[in-house]
This record gives structure tokens, sequence and C-alpha cells, in this order.
């Protein structure tokens, strides 16, 4: 089983990238420079980024990036991916100078996300300082935050997140917009760290390749001031602030650049895992999150 620590990075892409340096710097409240290779980095803690943003014609998220504790759980992960018959393709040595790491390979599960696994990130011994003040997002060990991506060809890709890449199941959500219909399956999966889930499938496709990331803050004023952001530059609402019944964040949803929704929130649950049982809960939060406002 490949032994994942956490959502280290993820990669998307847009046409123009001034227009992602303006959402991460004035919005967002992250540092942005420039990426080896070409694209930007956005950095949102004491790492050089935990978003790359690359030049495209098409406007998407690429791919999530898996960190994994060592080179020995690396090679057991190549070893693993072998022996379960799974193919997957070297980084470059492009590609791992920009994503700063010691070594990568890429995969591609069954509903066609794209998934990295690397070890060995490489540091700039640089802090954080925010452009719009935002004392510290909530990283470290449990990484950058958690994504949620399509997973239209359902049953296989939730075995692949967990048979391969080593998931656990969090939770699950049966959305059922139509009672007559089959209910749309959405799980929530977590690795080896306390943050609630750091992946979510969804049982429908998404143009833009994600259906949302979140980053968590230390306090809700933080969420405030970066909605009271979001509305003074003209960032499109895609669900309105609520707090998740599930893993208890706090948030509101905006819309990226690159197409796909951000969750800005504060409170997320961190679980003992020993513990926690896992269930399915029957509304998406305990108030507020009104999706509609995203399809105004």
């Amino acid at each position: 089983m490949i032994d994942i620590r956490g959502l280290s990075y993820f990669v998307s892409q847009i046409e123009n990238l001034s227009h992602w340096q303006r959402y991460a710097e004035d919005v967002l409240g992250m540092q942005v420079q420039p990426a080896p290779g070409g694209g930007l980095y956005v950095k949102m803690d004491e790492r050089p980024f935990r978003m790359l943003i690359v030049e495209g014609s098409e406007a998407r998220y690429l791919a999530s990036g898996w960190e994994l504790a060592s080179e020995t759980a690396f090679n057991a992960a190549l070893e693993h991916l072998t022996a379960v018959g799974i193919e997957w393709q070297p980084g470059s040595a492009a590609e791992i100078d920009q994503r700063g790491v010691q070594a990568l390979v890429k995969l591609t599960d069954p509903s066609g996300n794209c998934h990295e696994l690397s070890w060995g990130h490489r540091s700039d011994c640089l802090p954080f300082v925010s452009p719009q003040g935002v004392p510290r997002f909530i990283t470290g060990d449990m990484g950058l935050g958690h994504t949620v991506l399509p997973a239209p060809n359902f049953d296989a890709t939730l075995a692949f997140a967990k048979d391969v890449l080593g998931f656990e199941l969090s939770d699950l959500f049966n959305f059922r917009p139509d009672p007559s219909a089959p209910p749309i399956r959405i799980h929530f999966l977590h690795c080896q760290n306390a943050r609630h889930h750091s992946l979510a499938l969804a049982e429908y496709p998404v143009p833009s390749g994600c259906v949302h990331v979140m980053v968590e803050v230390d306090s809700m004023t933080e969420v405030g001031r970066a909605h009271d952001r979001l509305h003074a530059h003209d960032v499109k609402l895609s669900a309105t602030l609520g707090q998740h019944l599930n893993d208890r964040m706090t948030s509101f949803y905006m819309k990226t650049p690159s197409g796909f929704d951000l969750e800005y929130g504060f409170g997320g649950l961190q679980v003992d895992w020993a513990d926690h049982s896992a269930f399915e809960f029957t509304r998406v939060s305990i108030w507020g999150h009104d999706f509609s406002v995203g399809q105004q």
C-alpha cells in the first residue's frame, strides 16, 4: 500500500498567468513568484509553493501532488504500483526541478484524474509573508488542504483511491437532487494525517477537472476578510458562508481563474483515526452553504 502523507500541491492551468497572480495575492492573500521553467508558484506557508500555475490554452486543474515520507516509501510505492499492474510515468528532470522534489512519478485514475507522487520537497528557507496580512494557513503535516475530484467512473476510481493510493474512507454522502433517480455518490477519504479528508470523489464529470480545493486559515476573522476581498475584486461566489456537517469547516466557496472552485474556511475537524467510525451524512451543511448562488 502507498503511504501518502498529504496533499503537497496541485497544478492548474490558465492562458493568462496574471489572472491567477492577482487572484492569489489580492483575494487569497498568498505570495506569488515565478516558477522554474515557467509558470507561477503560489506560496501559502514555509514551502516555496503549494499551488503551481502553468500556461495553457484551457483553464483547468491538471494534477494533484501527493507527498510520501521518504525515498524508502517512494520506492515501495513503485513496487506496489508494478505489483498491481498500474502504469506510471517518471517525471522529467524539468518537472522534478519545477516541483522541487527528489523524485516524481505520474499516474492516472479510471476517471482520468492525474496524480503525482513525490518525496523530499525542496525548502527555500523563506517565511510566508501574506500581502493581505493573513497570519497563516493550516498546512504542515496535513498538507495544503483537500481536493475534490470528478469520478464519473465511480466504483473503479474509488477502488483505485483505496486499493492503489491507500486512502481510507472518512464518511460518505449520497446526494439526491432527484428522489426518483439513483443518488449521486460523494465519498470523503483520508490519508496519513489528522485532516478529516485530503481527497473526495464526486460521481459526476467536471469540465475544469476539479470540483474544488480547500484552504484553511486560523480564525473566522480571516474567513470574513477574504469574503470582503472577494466582493472588492468581483470574484464570483460559488456558495455562501456556512458550516459543513461532516468536517465542521466554516467556509465559503468562490470561483478560481482556472474554472474550479476554492473553499476558504476555518475550524476543520482533526481526527484520531483510531477512534473514528465512518458514517453516511444526509445533508451537506449544518447551516448556510447555498450553492444556488453559483448558478446565477
